[in-house]
């Protein structure tokens, strides 16, 4: 079996996640260095540990979900459900606040974030409830009724935290799942106008239930104009221009940023691309974008290829929860859209955000493994067909 795995899986696409996560490291000890000395009071590769043992353990967790069928996950679906949810809960009695979310469980000694392995939950959830109903999924109100109420249950646990960041991301991967589904031109656009509806309910009830604080409604004009309070509510995003601009084509070198000098308050997290455009400059940042760019792709081929709607759907959510993770903190630190401190895929520090991923890259390695064995399979028996007398062809 695991033979079996290791000669039809696509390298292609354990390659860029491995030189993602090597160079994560890397930027998260050049990031972090100092400001683990002098906010922290701790040794100067206090996060670069922390982050080498998050990859160990996660990469452990690749191997595993890489080796399990994929098709098992529905039997244990509603346990992660089940868990979901009781993490959310235990976040309102014994979480922790931080960055003005309480949204950080504390077990066993190691912190870990619930609403990040809530995007894994929901597309899993929305991958096999959608692949069970594509006899009536142009009926929206059968369909998608009853998922739509879950994803929004767990998005309101979510949004109470508050982690708007978060809770963006798992909504527009619900949303693209859902279009992706297999429904008609004219569902499509009648569930995307569906969705603006739903969002701007959201907004709204937002707007009066006062979740737009003076804190929050800060990071909309720093992002419109950081230089008119350059520094209050444009402070990080100032000084992520900075970053950007002083790194030019070659950057400074490997450790010799200025802005992780504590003018980034969180270089090592949701700012790690600053960092990394500084030191590394526009080669580095299209070393990341390309590796990441290119995993995505991958993802999306996969999906292409498989004739399983069920593994197909996973691999769009998982290419889309990358790509909108991205997109989001890409957008924050060059001012196209608020800060939300949502992080880097792979490359910034952060135990939760990694281990979603690593899990999630095994479940679509192990996706691959079963599209390329049956597509290969089913070549070998159409060349039989073809060439009945040719007795060199071999099924595998």
């Amino acid at each position: 079996m695991v033979k079996k795995i290791f000669r039809h899986f696509d390298y292609s696409i354990v390659i860029p996640v491995l030189l993602l996560c090597a160079v994560g490291l890397v930027m998260v000890y050049s990031s972090s260095m100092i400001v683990s000395i002098t906010r922290y009071h701790t040794s100067s590769d206090f996060f670069y540990n922390r982050q080498k043992m998050w990859l160990a353990f996660t990469l452990v967790l690749f191997i595993l979900t890489m080796l399990t069928p994929y098709k098992l996950y529905p039997k244990i679906l509603p346990y992660a459900i089940l868990g979901i949810f009781v993490l959310l809960l235990l976040v309102f009695v014994m979480g922790h606040t931080s960055n003005n979310a309480q949204s950080w469980l504390q077990l066993g000694g190691a912190n870990m974030q619930p609403a990040e392995y809530a995007k894994l939950v929901v597309i899993l959830y929305l991958s096999y409830v959608l692949s069970k109903r594509q006899e009536y999924i142009d009926n929206i109100k059968k369909a998608f009724f009853g998922p739509m109420g879950l994803v929004f249950l767990i998005l309101g646990f979510v949004a109470i935290q508050p982690d708007l960041g978060t809770g963006s991301i798992i909504f527009a991967i619900a949303v693209t799942i859902m279009l992706c589904s297999g429904i008609s031109k004219k569902t499509f656009f009648r569930m995307l106008a569906l969705g603006i509806i739903l969002l701007t309910v959201i907004i709204t009830i937002g707007f009066f239930t006062g979740q737009f604080t003076p804190n929050r409604i800060g990071r909309f004009t720093g992002a419109s104009d950081p230089f008119a309070n350059a520094q209050g509510t444009g402070y990080q995003l100032v000084n992520s221009y900075l970053a950007i601009g002083t790194g030019g084509l070659k950057g400074l070198g490997l450790g010799e940023s200025v802005q992780k000098y504590g003018y980034l308050p969180e270089p090592h997290t949701d700012f790690i691309m600053a960092i990394i455009a500084e030191e590394l400059g526009f080669f580095g940042v299209m070393l990341v974008l390309g590796l990441l760019g290119f995993l995505i792709f991958r993802i999306l081929m996969l999906a292409k290829k498989s004739q399983d709607p069920f593994a197909s759907m996973i691999c769009i959510g998982v290419a889309s929860m990358i790509g909108i993770q991205t997109g989001i903190n890409l957008g924050g630190l060059t001012g196209l859209i608020p800060i939300t401190g949502v992080t880097l895929p792979f490359i910034s520090y952060g135990g939760s955000s990694l281990l979603t991923l690593m899990v999630s890259m095994g479940i679509i390695v192990n996706i691959s493994f079963f599209v390329n064995y049956q597509n290969k399979k089913q070549k070998n028996t159409e060349n039989i067909v073809l060439h009945p007398n040719n007795t060199s062809t071999t099924s595998d």
